[in-house]
C-alpha cells in the first residue's frame, strides 16, 4: 500500500470523511478571480482578504517549500432541517456549524494528528496545517484535489457528501501523487440562488458578501442597512438557506463528531432571553463556541433585528430595555425593533 493510501486510512480513522491531494500550483486562476472580487468591493469590510491576496491566490507564495497539499473534509450534517427554525418567529436561527463547539479547534487537532503520522513515515520532511483562518483558498484547492466542486452558491459540495462539511489543509514537503480535479455538477439547478433572502448572488458562482446574511451577522461592524436587516428574519448568526436546499444533500453522510451536534439551548433559543445577555453572560454562554468571536454587542444587535422582524409584540419590552445601551449600534437596533413591532 502506498504512503498516500495509508495516509488516507489514517485520516478516515481520525474522523475525516474524505481526503484528496493536489499540487501547490493547481489553482492558477484563483488569484485572478479573487482580485476581481476585491476590485468590485464584494468583500465588504473583510480587509484581510485584500491585504493577504498574494498569498491567498498562490499557495506557492505562502510556503515555497510545499510540494503537496492534502485537503480533508469533515462532515457536520445536521440532524434536523435548519429551515424549520425560520418559521419560529420568537426564536433565533443560528447557523448549524455554530450550534456547538468551534470547528476550528476540532479540525486543527485532527489535522495535526494526521500530519504527525505523516512525518513519522517521512523523516526530515515538514508540514503546515491550516483551518480557515490562514490565507488559504480551501475551496478551489479542495476542488483541485477532487473532494468536490464549488457550486453556484460558491460553497463546496460533493456527490458523496452533500455540502455540510468543513475543510482543512495540510501543506507538506512530501511529494504525493495528485488526485483528479472534480468537475462542476450543478447543471441547471438554481435552488441555492433562488432561496437567498437578500439576493447575495449577482450571478451563478458569484457572491457579493455585502448582501450575505452570514457576512452581515458575523463580519459586518456597526448598523446593517435597514433594507437588509428587514430581510434577515430571525437569523442571528450565519445563514444556512443556500446549503439546506442543495439537492446533493440527499447523499450527505451523518456527522460522527458528537461535539458538532446542536446544543439544545442553541437549536432555537428564545430571542428575549438572548437579548438580556450582558458581556459576562454572553462569554459564559458561548465559551468554546465560534459565536464568541463576534462579541456581545454585535450579537445582541443581531438579536434585536430578529426581534424587530418577529411580529411578536411581547418581545418589545426586551428591546425597550436596550434603548439606552452603552453601544450606540445596539441602542439604535433596539429603537428600530420597537418601531418595527409597533408598525
Amino acid at each position: 500500500m502506498s504512503l498516500k493510501d495509508r495516509l488516507r486510512d489514517v485520516a478516515l480513522a481520525e474522523g475525516f470523511s474524505k481526503m484528496g491531494v493536489c499540487r501547490p500550483d493547481a489553482i492558477p486562476l484563483a488569484g485572478d478571480r479573487l482580485k476581481r472580487f476585491i476590485d468590485e468591493g464584494r468583500h465588504g469590510e473583510m480587509s484581510w482578504m485584500a491585504e493577504r491576496m498574494a498569498w491567498r491566490g498562490d499557495p506557492q507564495a505562502l510556503w515555497p517549500e510545499a510540494r503537496s497539499i492534502i485537503m480533508l473534509a469533515e462532515v457536520y450534517t445536521p440532524d434536523h432541517d435548519p429551515l424549520d427554525t425560520l418559521t419560529l418567529r420568537d426564536r433565533a436561527a443560528i447557523s448549524v456549524y455554530a450550534q456547538n463547539r468551534d470547528y476550528h479547534d476540532l479540525v486543527k487537532k485532527r489535522l495535526k494528528r494526521v500530519g504527525r503520522w505523516l512525518l513519522e513515515q517521512a523523516r526530515g520532511e515538514k508540514i503546515k496545517v491550516f483551518v480557515d483562518t490562514a490565507p488559504v483558498m480551501e475551496k478551489p484547492l479542495a476542488q483541485a484535489a477532487g473532494l468536490g466542486w464549488q457550486g453556484k452558491h460558491t460553497n463546496l459540495l460533493a456527490r458523496d457528501l452533500g455540502n455540510w462539511f468543513f475543510l482543512g489543509a495540510i501543506f507538506t514537503t512530501v511529494k504525493l501523487d495528485p488526485d483528479i480535479p472534480e468537475d462542476e455538477n450543478c447543471g441547471s439547478c438554481r435552488a441555492c440562488l433562488d432561496i437567498c433572502p437578500t439576493d447575495a448572488f449577482p450571478a451563478p458562482f458569484q457572491l457579493d458578501a455585502r448582501r450575505c446574511i452570514s457576512y452581515l451577522t458575523i463580519e459586518h461592524k456597526g448598523p446593517v442597512a435597514p433594507e437588509l436587516r428587514a430581510k434577515m428574519g430571525n437569523r442571528i448568526y450565519g445563514c444556512d438557506d443556500c446549503l439546506a436546499v442543495c439537492p446533493w444533500n440527499k447523499f450527505a453522510q451523518d456527522a460522527t463528531e458528537i461535539r458538532y451536534a446542536a446544543r439544545e439551548d442553541l437549536r432555537a433559543p428564545n430571542l428575549g432571553e438572548l437579548a438580556s445577555l450582558d458581556d459576562a453572560g454572553f462569554r459564559t454562554k458561548f465559551s468554546g463556541s465560534p459565536i464568541k468571536r463576534i462579541g456581545r454587542d454585535r450579537f445582541v444587535r443581531n438579536v434585536l433585528y430578529a426581534i424587530g422582524n418577529s411580529q411578536t409584540p411581547a418581545l418589545a419590552e426586551a428591546a425597550r430595555r436596550l434603548t439606552d445601551d452603552p453601544d450606540p449600534t445596539v441602542a439604535e437596533a433596539a429603537q428600530w425593533a420597537i418601531e418595527r413591532l409597533a408598525s
